[in-house]
Order: C-alpha cells, then structure tokens, then sequence
C-alpha cells in the first residue's frame, strides 16, 4: 500500500440510481472520521448517475468514479469485485446507491476493530428505512438473533444466516477487514442482481469471529424500484436463493476437503445447509403447485 493511503475504502455500487445517489455520496462525505476513500462503481448507468459521481469526484479528491471496461452493465457481484479491485483501505465498507450511512459509522466501527483485533467483521442493526417516504409505513429492525455488543465466533453466524429470520449482516452496515475478502475470494460474479451479498457473508461468517453490535450505523431505503423489490415482483426471489445455498452447500464441501489455515469447517455446518436446501426445495415445489392448481381448470 502506498503513503497516504485511507484506512477505510467505502464503494457505492450505482445502476441508473441518480434519485439517490447524491444522498448516498452525501452520507459518506459527512462522515465524523475523515480517513476515508470513496470509490463509486458504476454498472452501465444510462441516466445522470455517472454526471453526479463525477461532480462530487470534482470537487474532493477522495472519492473516484470507475466503470467496467467496457462501460457495460455486469450485475452487482462483478461490480462489487471491480470496486475493490480499485481500492486502498485496509477496512472495506459497501453502501448501495439508494441507502444512506450514520455520520459515526466508520469512526465507531474502526473503535471496535480497535478494541477487538481478532475479528474480521464489525456490523450493527440495519434501519429498514421506510420514513424517507410519506407513505406512512413504520421503519423497523429485525432482531439480530444474538446477543448484542460481543464477539461471536464461528458458526453461530453463519447458521443464523442460513435461516433467514434474523438480520445478518448487510452491505450498507457491515465494515470487514481487506485480507478477510482477499481469504474467501471476494464475490460470486455469477449472480448479478440478488443473493450475491448472502453467499459472500456466508463465507466470512463460517471462518472469522464477527462483532455484532447493538448500534445502527445504516439505513436501507425502501422503495418499488430497488433491485430486491424488482427481484420479488418478478417471483425470482425463491430460484436464486436456491441457488445461492448449492453454491454455500459446494464452497462448504470444499472447504471439508481441503482444509484452509482458517476455522475448519465440520460435518454440523454442512447439515445444517443440507437441511436449509431440502426446506427451500419443499416451498419452491409448493409454490409450483399452487401455481398450476390457481390456473387449472375445474373439472366439471
């Protein structure tokens, strides 16, 4: 790393997002800590996001707008990869164009990794942000499933994340250690709109102890047009999810086979993602049946 580089490298992925962009970037600039890079990632935007990132770029040397080399649209896992291939820190936060950072969040974070050198993530709650709008819907939290304000060694983590019912860790509120991305090889290029965040976290989760904490350093905007939204409406959701949990189910298998310096991984861990499958694999069935039966006609 050269002289003078950030201690944390913050990288906002961007896809048409100019509603929220500026407010995104925004967030990071206000930020308490001023040891910071910001690298905004775009994937092929076709609106002003990329005139936005280039008026901030403009005007604070920190932050640096990058596209893939061919300026084209590659999905969010590739996008996340190009990123960090263009980053410095030693600390590596995401924040999604629609979503928005708390001013303490780095400089909280960086005190925890302080206080707690052992481990390769910091996250807290996410606010699930609904009050931007005035739509009239409550903002919330999930409840983290563990105790908060502690560190949590493997698996605990990693067998909450595969249940689906507690918030584990997310891209706006998770701040993680470079060398632990470089260990479990960064992010799946294959899946280019959802899910690619959870196969990520899994890996971090089955290795490294995690601090949780009981803060909010983020908040994930809610609105119609978000990738995870589109994803939903389109009833993609189940399939990619599936399909997220093979590729956890292959990386496990390996990992049995050949043992890494890092936490080995046991039979239990990979039960428990055998189990979570079989129970995927009933609701997509069940979902196809009640599809078949809603268009089927009656037989009299």
């Amino acid at each position: 790393m050269s002289m003078g580089a950030p201690t944390v490298t913050c990288i906002v992925i961007v896809y048409n997002g100019e509603a929220y962009l500026d407010e995104a970037i925004t967030s990071v600039i206000q930020q308490s800590s001023p040891d910071w890079e910001l690298i905004i990632a775009d994937d092929g935007s076709s609106d002003a996001s990329r005139e936005i990132a280039r008026r901030h770029a403009g005007a604070d040397r920190r932050i640096r707008l990058i596209t893939h080399p061919d300026g084209g649209n590659h999905g969010t896992g590739a996008t996340r990869n190009l990123g960090l291939s263009e980053s410095w820190g030693d600390f590596i936060g995401f924040l999604d164009a629609d979503d928005v950072w708390k001013a303490t969040k780095i400089e909280e974070q960086l005190g925890l990794f302080a206080q707690h050198p052992e481990v390769a993530m910091v996250y807290g709650r996410t606010l699930i942000w609904h009050s931007w709008d005035t739509t009239g819907t409550v903002d919330f939290f999930y409840e983290l499933g563990v105790q908060p304000n502690r560190v949590h060694m493997p698996p605990v983590l990693f067998r909450n994340l595969l249940r689906n019912v507690y918030q584990t860790p997310t891209t706006c509120s998770a701040l993680m250690r470079r060398s632990a991305i470089a260990d479990v090889g960064g992010f799946d290029e294959s899946f280019a709109a959802m899910f690619e965040d959870q196969l990520f976290f899994a890996k971090i989760l089955l290795h490294f102890p995690v601090f949780v904490s009981g803060r909010c350093w983020a908040k994930y905007r809610q609105h119609n047009t978000s990738t995870s939204a589109a994803s939903t409406a389109a009833g993609g959701d189940l399939a990619t999810q599936i399909r997220c949990l093979k590729r956890i189910r292959h990386y496990v298998r390996e990992q049995r086979r050949h043992p890494s310096v890092h936490r080995r991984v046991g039979r239990g861990d990979q039960m428990a993602v055998e189990r979570m499958l079989a129970r995927l694999h009933l609701q997509h069935w069940a979902t196809r049946v009640r599809r078949v039966a809603a268009v089927r006609p009656p037989p009299w």
